[in-house]
């Protein structure tokens, strides 16, 4: 017989199929013998292809293992639909201190319901390793191959668990860690309850990684059941457990909550740290209480914790919401000379600030600024100012900064799609606006709401109700939900087309969907009614939204004076304003000018008169209109103007 290397196979042996019936355990013996010959061999002959191995020698324990540490992949994932479970836990077991092999031999196996044993086995080898990205990573390649439910895993390695004398909750960490990273709240927290019913305590960073999921997963009932259940275990928290629980409570607008929640840390013996403060400080400014975020800030300087550019960029921010740009501009200042470097996301609120306040120029400063100190503008930058561009009618300018965007390597994103898309709706450019929808899907851009909500507004607009309907209708069948915004924008454009009847039917059909109707919708409607004189279905339409709880706004109330107005019913357009008084709304320019002209066509000129002098006399300035009733009704209106000095 021929000497082979240890990495060759005895041929031979193979090759007569025969032997291995008539003397079977001779011939494995000669098989797995020739696997452990001495590499001194001088002579070795390739294996031929698996096609022409006519049958295979049973596998042993021993046999397998050897093939592993030779690292015989191809022919291991050719055995491998042969492989018994006992054969393959008792390897693993055998190799249990080596973890990288056991991955690797592991991935040759194809997943199976059948292999879940096995798998777990690898996985309460591999969460002793030092790594505990390589065990997250082939936990988590484990739990997407759907072969077991996160039960029957758990039940798994409890066995393997005790089969390998682990003793700590290591393995079940890591089988929640890998669900929270795979963001399956609902199994990790099952997860956690079989851990309470094996009387098995979780460590307190994997109870971290839950309440952090279940925070940004906006289920804070949730975090707070898992935070009472770890008070029950004792399990002890950390600065980082609280800090997230402070963050529960901020975004849930307990603000006041979470400044006593220091306390109560403090009480406990951890301090707390700047993000401790710059969680609190984030919630004030996001609900625009700045009084209580700069108390904030100077209570975490009197406790030697220095604030950091989160901070600052907190303070900013809310300013910029507020209006207060100067003020965010002077902070910026003070933030650079305590060292601290603006990143992108703040120099984008001052932008933002500044487009808000129409003062373009400035907000172009701020972003050659943070570019000349090497701070990268982003998507978002670029998308601040070309929405500003738009809303100041500066098309070309816009179209300028998508090209300069593009050039610089970014890619357009839906917010860019539907900044264009709005603005060429805005000023009745169908054409144009639909390219760029086109443009959008052609990409591989998803529209959004917002850009078929900008759509049906522009067709509305141009009076091409028909391609609004069924645009909604096309999209509705592509599976999008349309909300209150979308619904309001058909309504509106059905009721200044005079169709009051479809825009009611879209009301229906927003009840029939459960989606709830605002006093926008109800606005509409009523003008739609008064537009045909029908005042008195606007009034019902009135009582109606009281009765379902939504409150009339001024334009409420406006709509309905209008409407007797031009009716020239002048008792119950002031018996509307009135009504309109009582619940504490003042009388705008739109009312008065509704009541003088219905003054005006009844002749009623002295008290058309007298209303004016209030009007002025409560700082309204009144308009073009106003006085062009005047003229029209009772040409008097000189005498008053040169009397009043306007």
């Amino acid at each position: 017989m021929m000497m082979i290397t240890r990495k060759s196979f005895d041929l031979q042996t193979l090759k007569h199929s025969s032997s291995f019936g008539t003397n079977r355990s001779k011939s494995s013996e000669l098989f797995f013998s020739s696997l452990s010959l001495s590499e001194s061999s001088k002579i070795s002959i390739s294996p031929p292809p698996i096609s022409e191995l006519t049958l295979t020698p049973p596998i042993t324990a021993h046999s397998l293992k050897d093939l592993i540490l030779s690292s015989q992949w191809h022919f291991i994932k050719h055995i491998s639909p042969n492989l018994t479970k006992t054969l393959v836990s008792t390897v693993l077991y055998d190799l249990r201190a080596k973890p990288d092999l056991i991955i690797k031999f592991v991935d040759q196996l194809e997943p199976h319901p059948l292999n879940t044993q096995f798998h777990c086995i690898a996985i309460a080898i591999i969460s002793r390793c030092p790594l505990p990205k390589q065990a997250l990573q082939f936990i988590k390649k484990v739990i997407n191959s759907g072969v077991a439910t996160n039960r029957e895993m758990f039940n798994e390695l409890v066995d393997a668990r005790e089969r390998l004398g682990i003793s700590s909750s290591i393995v079940f960490d890591f089988l929640i860690r890998a669900f929270c990273e795979l963001k399956r709240a609902d199994e990790a927290f099952e997860c956690f309850y079989m851990m309470k019913g094996k009387s098995i305590l979780p460590k307190i960073e994997t109870c971290n990684d839950m309440l952090s999921l279940f925070l940004k997963l906006h289920r804070m009932e949730t975090a707070w059941v898992l935070y009472a259940e770890m008070f029950r275990l004792r399990i002890s928290s950390t600065v980082y457990t609280f800090n997230i629980m402070i963050n529960v409570l901020c975004k849930e607008g307990k603000i006041k909550k979470a400044k006593e929640f220091i306390g109560y840390m403090e009480g406990l013996g951890f301090k707390p740290n700047v993000v401790t403060y710059n969680t609190i400080i984030h919630g004030h400014c996001s609900r625009g209480n700045l009084e209580g975020a700069h108390r904030l800030f100077e209570a975490m300087k009197a406790k030697g914790i220095d604030p950091d550019s989160y901070t600052f960029g907190s303070l900013i921010s809310g300013m910029c919401k507020e209006g207060r740009v100067e003020e965010a501009s002077a902070l910026l200042c003070n933030m650079e000379e305590n060292g601290l470097v603006p990143t992108a996301v703040t120099y984008n609120a001052l932008i933002d600030g500044y487009c808000n306040k129409g003062k373009l120029e400035m907000a172009f400063i701020y972003r050659d600024e943070m570019v000349k100190k090497g701070i990268m503008a982003t998507v978002s930058t670029y998308n601040l100012l070309i929405h500003a561009l738009f809303m100041e009618g500066k098309a070309v300018e816009a179209n300028d900064m998508i090209k300069e965007m593009e050039g610089k390597g970014m890619t357009p994103d839906t917010i860019t799609y539907n900044i264009l898309i709005n603005g060429y709706c805005r000023s009745g450019n169908v054409k144009k606006a639909f390219n760029l929808h086109d443009q959008m899907v052609s990409k591989e851009i998803l529209p959004t709401r917002v850009t078929y909500t900008s759509l049906i507004y522009v067709l509305s607009k141009r009076n091409r109700m028909k391609e609004a309907d069924d645009l909604f209708l096309k999209i509705m069948g592509r599976g999008f939900l349309p909300d209150v915004i979308m619904f309001n924008t058909l309504i509106d454009g059905h009721c200044a087309n005079e169709n009051i009847d479809r825009a009611l039917a879209l009301l229906k059909e927003m009840d029939r969907m459960k989606i709830p109707s605002d006093e926008v919708t109800y606005n509409s409607l009523m003008r739609g009614h008064c537009r045909k004189g029908k005042v008195e279905e606007a009034r019902k339409l009135l009582e109606e939204m009281k009765r379902k709880g939504i409150k009339p706004d001024h334009i409420s109330y406006n709509t309905l004076i209008s409407g007797y107005s031009r009716r020239g019913d002048m008792k119950d357009a002031f018996r509307v304003r009135d009504e309109m008084l009582s619940i504490g709304f003042n009388p705008t320019l739109l009312t008065y000018n509704a009541l003088i002209q219905g003054l005006c066509k009844n002749q009623e000129g002295e008290h058309a008169e007298e209303l004016l002098k209030e009007m002025v006399n409560k700082g309204i300035t009144p308009d073009d209109s106003t006085y062009l009733t005047l003229i029209e009704g009772i040409g008097k209106v000189d005498d008053f103007v040169e009397s009043n000095g306007q």
